[in-house]
């Protein structure tokens, strides 16, 4: 719970997302992510994290497929902004940029291409495995859902408290804009520092 609760680059996305699209958009991007989650859980089950941490090309590659995704929707959340900034002022809050679902899968997309989720289930869960009990990859799979809970938890009370302060502005439009710009910089430095993650060591 307190590494869920610790502000980190899925919480600050959510966060984004919420101010940028509204509620609805940051609960599915919560699930979204949580979804990205299990997928590290059940290839660190595999082995497959392993594989992709041990080399330093797949990592590399992984993180900037990542990286590059993240900056994209960035400026791609900036871009609307600005061109929905007319319409916003002409009166009424302005619509959300992109819809639940798309969130969701971008979501699940932004969390499955970040090697470093795959670093911190490798280094973490095991600590919590009894290899004496038997059936270590089931016992990987049970604790890491756990801990993909607990995140997806914390990221949902993000997100309603984002969509909090988002509404409470709702009645000013500019200022709805100028919210969905910054989250657009925030993705996109989000990717910046995913770009320049280093591989964890062997």
């Amino acid at each position: 719970m307190l590494l869920a609760i610790t502000p980190g680059p899925g919480i600050f996305y959510v966060a984004a997302r919420t101010r940028a699209g509204g509620r609805a958009e940051g609960v599915a991007s919560s699930f979204g992510t949580g979804l990205g989650g299990m997928v590290h859980v059940l290839a660190g089950s595999l082995g497959i994290s392993a594989i992709v941490l041990a080399s330093a090309e797949l990592f590399t590659a992984l993180k900037l497929v990542g990286a590059a995704y993240l900056v994209w929707l960035g400026i791609r959340t900036i871009q609307a902004a600005r061109r929905d900034m007319p319409a916003g002022l002409a009166g009424g809050a302005v619509a959300p940029p992109i819809g639940a679902r798309r969130a969701f899968r971008e979501g699940v997309l932004v969390e499955a291409l970040n090697p470093k989720t795959a670093a911190f289930f490798l280094a973490f869960v095991p600590q919590f495995v009894d290899s004496g009990a038997g059936q270590v990859a089931l016992q990987f799979v049970v604790l890491g859902f756990v801990s993909v809970a607990l995140n997806t938890l914390a990221d949902i009370v993000v997100a309603f408290a984002a969509g909090g302060i988002r509404e409470g502005a709702a009645a000013r439009p500019a200022l709805i804009s100028r919210l969905r710009q910054a989250s657009g910089g925030a993705m996109i430095a989000l990717g910046l520092g995913l770009a320049f993650a280093r591989r964890p060591p062997a």
